[in-house]
């Protein structure tokens, strides 16, 4: 009965770690798509754990959200032509899955969807319909809209080294947010057109020239951009769906070598789907020099130490390990405004940890500890710890003041002077004699 009750529990343990490492994904594909041409994309998903459920645009079942309640951790939509889809997906409902925690992959089209309105929510400005991204550089036997386009090596969301990709589709130019993070840009070549003849070549490059309104062309526009909104949820735009596919995950450059589609795709879902990137704080404490827990209060110039612990996702082994590569935290102290903002440092030997040492300033009320560090693709981390500055106790001022010594050395000197004239007033001889005399009645 006990191996039973063992095996048993093994059982459901072993069950549950299973579900705990697998994640979710709902796949919207359009109909006239077929599954198997992205067999490289979705295979890839499938080998590092992911359980891919797929459903046409119409249909209904199965439910993204059930009473508001998402049942899927992440949700692409491959469906870049379709303009009608089941009342579950609108872009209302798809901006409420990011605000429940639910990433978002959506490939777009130079057509006019929902999507594309979608889009414009998020400071993506798509361009007129029926404008996809043309290029006449380099030479190539491909159409002018098979684009081979070079990777920047500067996103961290990135593997070094990506060889160009092809991309078909529509581009997109960039809005003001700061929660935008461009990954694939448009060739400095590239413009939007709705021809791909060159009878309008001459008004291309006057208006270039001129930095015309409304120009769209050259390496300011988008082809694959992300944006992490405030609860780090992550979505992304592609322009096109066919970047994605198994041709051109296959398909040869025209400088002869493999292009670099399927990494850049795997590196794109990898960070849409929270496995690049992503960092928390673990904990945060502070107290005062010398001691190890934090007081109830703090006093005014008092010493401070405050240590933040932050850790990163691997997905090689599906914990959290301490990392200290951010050289750029910084801390603030503050009551309405900043009253101190000094870098938090990683410490030597302690992965993980952040430290720094500082004195409360001279001013009491009551102060927050606060992180709020955002930089582009990477979580954001935010913490606020409130704490109270008080002055100091009446017997924790220091008995005597050396900028008082003139007041010490005049209140001195009164009170001396005062007991000298008084004891001479008192104990000198009185000169002269009172008259006596008696009066006769």
């Amino acid at each position: 009965m006990r191996l039973l009750n063992s095996a048993l529990v093994t059982l459901l343990t072993l069950t549950t770690f299973s579900l705990a490492s697998s994640s979710s994904v709902l796949v919207v594909l359009d109909p006239s798509l077929d599954r198997e041409n992205y067999s490289i994309f979705f295979g890839g998903l499938e080998k590092r754990g992911y359980n891919l459920t797929f459903r046409a645009p119409k249909d209904t079942t199965p439910a993204i959200t059930d009473y508001g309640v998402p049942n899927y951790e992440h949700v692409i939509l491959f469906a870049p032509d379709t303009k009608s889809y089941a009342k579950d997906i609108t872009p209302q409902s798809l901006v409420s899955l990011l605000s429940e925690n639910t990433n978002l992959l959506i490939a777009l089209s130079p057509k006019q969807t929902p999507l594309t309105s979608l889009a414009a929510e998020f400071s993506l400005i798509p361009p007129p319909p029926e404008t996809p991204l043309i290029s006449h550089h380099p030479a190539r036997s491909e159409p002018q809209t098979t684009i081979p386009v070079t990777v920047s090596s500067s996103s961290p969301i990135l593997t070094p080294g990506i060889p160009p990709v092809w991309f078909t589709g529509a581009p997109h130019a960039l809005g003001s947010t700061p929660m935008l993070v461009p990954i694939l840009r448009a060739p400095a070549e590239s413009f939007a057109a709705d021809s791909t003849s060159d009878a309008d070549s001459d008004a291309l490059v006057t208006a270039s020239e001129k930095g015309g309104e409304g120009l769209w062309a050259g390496s300011q526009m988008g082809l694959v951009t992300g944006f992490q909104t405030n609860v780090n949820s992550r979505v992304v735009f592609a322009g096109g769906v066919k970047m994605f596919s198994d041709e051109y995950a296959t398909k040869e450059l025209p400088s002869g070598g493999s292009p670099g589609n399927a990494l850049f795709v795997t590196d794109v879902a990898a960070w849409v789907f929270q496995e690049k990137l992503k960092l928390r704080i673990d904990a945060v404490d502070h107290h005062r020099v010398g001691e190890s827990e934090a007081p109830k209060m703090y006093t005014t110039n008092d010493e401070i130490v405050y240590t933040a612990h932050i850790s990163a996702y691997d997905t090689e082994t599906s914990t959290w390990k301490p990392y200290s590569g951010i050289d750029d935290l910084q801390l603030e102290f503050t009551m309405l405004d900043p009253h101190i903002r000094t870098s938090l440092p990683p410490v030597p030997g302690s992965p993980g940890a952040y430290q720094v040492q500082f004195c409360a300033p001279d001013r009491h009320g009551v102060f927050k500890f606060v992180l709020n560090w955002k930089r582009k693709g990477y979580s954001y981390l935010e913490s606020s710890t409130t704490v109270p500055v008080v002055p100091p106790r009446h017997d924790q001022y220091p008995r005597f003041l050396s900028a008082a010594w003139p007041y010490y050395a005049g209140a001195i000197s009164t009170s001396a002077g005062f007991f000298l004239f008084a004891a001479l007033w008192l104990a000198g001889d009185v000169k002269g004699e009172r008259k006596k005399g008696s009066k006769v009645e």
